[in-house]
């Protein structure tokens, strides 16, 4: 596979370089220079494949000329060793369940499979390399899970103080080994500022070798396309009524990004509903056809509190690039924390149904979507992030205590270890420089 930059002001480069680079010198993103479609037989026969036979398919289909079957099949079976299930939630509406990985939150699927393909090549290449990641909530936790303690990679999160839960905190302060956090006196867009201009720092790149973990990182994007693939089999297995509609609870845009990257091999996909909390600068761009990235807002859904995007160019390239065709196949919502509360309490008190805020989120983008196309489809919420890692939100809007897994619950008694920093980027070198 060969990649551009999205700036087009670097050279293209190689699936490897594009997974350990990060970020292109232009401060692009990295693209694929083609994404052909798939066989249709692939479609007519997917549902009798296996989560991991799919996986294996769709990276046979993409990086098959840079690994072997077998360097793929390696990959994927240590990677992805968790499913994703659809709960029929109610008459034509499903829940992609996202949360069944380590971490619990959708963001195992990328984490894991990054580590994996990122361990194939250093072990060939003999070399290390430091990780930095910027979170707003569960990035962090199933970055620092999927690459605990993997040879040759230490990883540094930046996370905003005080702007992601207490089993979200625990889950990155309190492993230890290779993994250091950073309390960042900010916003997530602070900490993802922070992360860019790492990458864009000559001293640091000669110094060290960074990658990225989140998910600007194409080696993120890849793995998150396999679900969509194998929500579709389950429709089909499930005999659910066609067309599909993918409602994506959206932050960063990596999650869209991938599902349109699916689309893109030829996933029949209706449309995508990009919902969002109140910050909204892609719905707007939706309506109005202009893109102003805005200051982040603090909500409930958290990991979704994202001004700038990082994904937005991916996004349009992948949907066709221009307004008219990414709102053909993109829509765009928004909710507010008043409105994602009452759809926790409406869901629980009818079905019994237990969403986290994001997953709350995304079921009122879908009712709005349903609301306005009046047409009949399956749609399919995706669930990213099981809900007890937002405790206190979920039992205060249900007004109820909820079962924790006792994964999740055994974080609480650990102790935090994290390094408080500013927003300012001489700071951040400096801690770098002197690790």
């Amino acid at each position: 596979m060969k990649l551009y930059s999205t700036q087009h002001q670097s050279p293209d480069v190689s699936l490897e370089e594009a997974i350990f680079r990060g970020l292109p010198p232009d401060n692009g993103l990295y693209m694929p220079l083609s994404i052909e479609k798939m066989d249709s037989t692939f479609f007519e026969t997917i549902q009798d494949k296996s989560f991991q036979e799919i996986a294996e398919a769709v990276c046979q289909h993409l990086l098959g000329a840079d690994l072997t079957k077998d360097e793929i099949h390696g990959i994927i079976s240590q990677s992805m060793t968790f499913e994703a299930p659809l709960f029929d939630l109610e008459k034509d509406v499903e829940v992609l369940e996202l949360f069944h990985g380590p971490s619990m939150a959708f963001k195992d699927f990328g984490a894991r499979f990054m580590a994996a393909i990122m361990s194939h090549y250093l072990l060939k290449s003999k070399r290390e390399i430091r990780i930095l990641v910027a979170t707003s909530g569960d990035t962090g936790g199933a970055v620092a899970q999927g690459f605990f303690n993997t040879p040759g990679i230490s990883v540094t999160i930046l996370y905003p103080k005080g702007k992601v839960s207490d089993i979200q905190e625990k889950q990155l302060t309190t492993l230890g080994g290779n993994v250091h956090a950073l309390e960042i006196d900010g916003t997530f867009d602070d900490c993802q500022s922070l992360v860019k201009q790492a990458f864009l720092d000559e001293e640091l790149r000669a110094k060290f070798n960074l990658a990225s973990a989140n998910s600007i990182n194409i080696s993120r994007l890849i793995p998150q396309s396999f679900y969509y693939f194998a929500a579709f089999a389950e429709a089909k297995r499930k005999g659910l009524k066609m067309p599909i509609v993918f409602c994506v609870p959206s932050g960063n845009f990596g999650n869209l990004s991938a599902g349109l990257m699916a689309y893109r091999m030829g996933l029949p996909v209706k449309a995508f509903v990009a919902a969002c909390n109140e910050n909204k600068v892609v719905p707007d761009y939706l309506t109005t056809g202009e893109y102003k990235p805005k200051t982040s807002v603090e909500t409930l859904s958290n990991a979704m509190d994202v001004g700038n995007p990082s994904n937005f160019s991916r996004m349009k390239l992948l949907a066709g690039e221009k307004w008219e065709s990414v709102r053909e196949l993109v829509k765009g919502y928004f909710t507010n924390d008043e409105q994602t509360k009452v759809s926790m309490k409406e869901v629980y008190d009818r079905t019994g149904y237990v969403m986290c805020p994001h997953t709350a989120v995304a079921y009122d983008g879908l009712q709005q979507y349903k609301a306005e196309v009046k047409e009949e489809f399956t749609g399919i919420l995706l669930s990213t992030a099981h809900y007890a890692k937002f405790l206190p939100t979920v039992e205060t809007t249900l007004g109820r205590q909820v079962p924790i897994p006792e994964r999740l619950s055994a974080l609480l008694s650990k102790e935090k270890v994290a390094i408080s920093l500013g927003t300012d980027y001489a700071g951040f070198k400096q801690y770098l420089l002197g690790k």
